[in-house]
């Protein structure tokens, strides 16, 4: 278990290269001082503008009273669990880890590295929390992996149409063994109240039954998402919407001789700067339209949280290609060229997309897939739209 100056020294090392400055321009003496103190000093020294807002002071103090004795650390541990139910970061868009992100992480990294596997079990969001911050920060050398079991994502399988024809045969089966078993007697009263009709008396008029596994097949057509054109995108330039400030304007490649000109309401929870040279997923095969006169010409696909309060893109795995159409195991089918807004497609699919609980983005729990893996989110059980 670290002592207090080690974790003092973790935060030090940790807020240095978050922030780009030189370890060895932190004075030895610092590490007398407390948490806020050492923030400060090195936020002040690396030229970053001090965060002096009441949610970084809040996780400030958070990790300064951090137990360092393991049986009470983990009762921290809980509460910072249920902190991040609903969060994809503690502070910030998700996009990059906040420096009170990177302190709480230096502080409680050795607590967690001790941890049983049983207490692990119970804190699934500071787990997935503390992958998202290892992959997102250059910490080699500083901290030890804490390696997070990831167990393989199983999406709901839709009954084969062969069992459904099984079905279907059993089920027939067993009626003609009822209709053996009946009495001879049974049948026999069955035939004289058949022939005991009125004379001229007709039959009903039967209406002819559509085909209910032709129907079924319609609606699975109306909500199928082989309906999109779903790709790999770039966003090469973001800009501030001209006439709304809730909005962005991105151009987009898409691996066509043109980029494409995007319009997101992305403004609250992201700078142009963020999302310039960001891999997204975006949806190609929408009308294009105009939103407060800028012409747009897909859709962004990103996860939320209830609120929303956060907001994130969906981001394709490195070696996926620019272009490249997402795919989905078990549906094939091709794509409109345009979809007709008066048939509602794009509103009966999007209720279908959400991510699990790894932050895998589904459709009906069928993932995203690309030549380099599924499309993720920091955001987990997240509505996608």
């Amino acid at each position: 278990m670290a002592t207090v100056d080690a974790r003092k020294k973790s935060v030090v090392l940790a807020l240095c290269k978050h922030l780009s400055l030189d370890s060895s321009a932190v004075p030895a003496d610092s590490l007398d001082s407390d948490i806020k103190s050492l923030y400060l000093n090195i936020a002040s020294a690396s030229g970053y503008e001090v965060n002096h807002s009441d949610e970084v002071l809040k996780w400030v103090e958070f990790a300064e009273a951090f137990p360092v004795a393991l049986d009470a650390c983990l009762e921290s541990l809980k509460k910072l669990n249920d902190e991040l139910s609903g969060k994809a970061v503690l502070l910030g868009n998700g996009l990059k880890p906040s420096e009170a992100d990177v302190i709480v992480y230096s502080v409680i990294h050795s607590s967690l590295i001790n941890l049983s596997d049983t207490n692990k079990a119970e804190l699934q969001h500071v787990l997935r929390w503390l992958d998202y911050i290892q992959h997102n920060q250059e910490f080699v050398g500083l901290f030890e992996k804490i390696l997070v079991q990831k167990p393989g994502f199983k999406p709901p399988v839709s009954k084969p149409d062969g069992a459904v024809e099984a079905d279907s045969k059993s089920n027939k089966t067993e009626q003609s063994i009822k209709n053996v078993n009946k009495s001879e007697t049974d049948i026999s009263k069955d035939k004289n109240k058949a022939k005991e009709k009125p004379t001229g008396e007709k039959e009903p008029t039967k209406a002819k039954a559509k085909p209910a596994d032709k129907e079924v097949t319609e609606k699975e057509n109306e909500v199928s998402v082989s309906l999109l054109n779903i790709q790999v995108g770039l966003i090469r330039k973001a800009w501030k919407h001209p006439s709304a400030d809730s909005l962005l304007v991105e151009e987009i490649d898409v691996g066509e001789a043109k980029l494409r000109q995007v319009v997101s309401g992305l403004a609250k929870y992201f700078s142009p700067d963020e999302l310039t040279n960001r891999r997204v997923v975006l949806i190609t095969n929408v009308k294009p339209g105009k939103l407060r006169d800028v012409v747009s010409e897909g859709l962004v696909l990103c996860a939320s949280n209830e609120g929303p309060t956060v907001v994130e893109p969906l981001l394709p795995p490195e070696g996926a290609k620019i272009g490249e159409r997402i795919s989905f195991s078990g549906i094939d089918g091709k794509p409109e060229d345009v979809l007709n807004p008066k048939k509602k497609q794009l509103e009966k699919i999007t209720p279908h997309l959400f991510t699990d609980d790894k932050g895998v983005a589904t459709f009906k729990g069928i993932p995203f897939m690309t030549s380099g893996g599924p499309c993720t989110s920091s955001i987990t059980r997240a509505t996608i739209k």
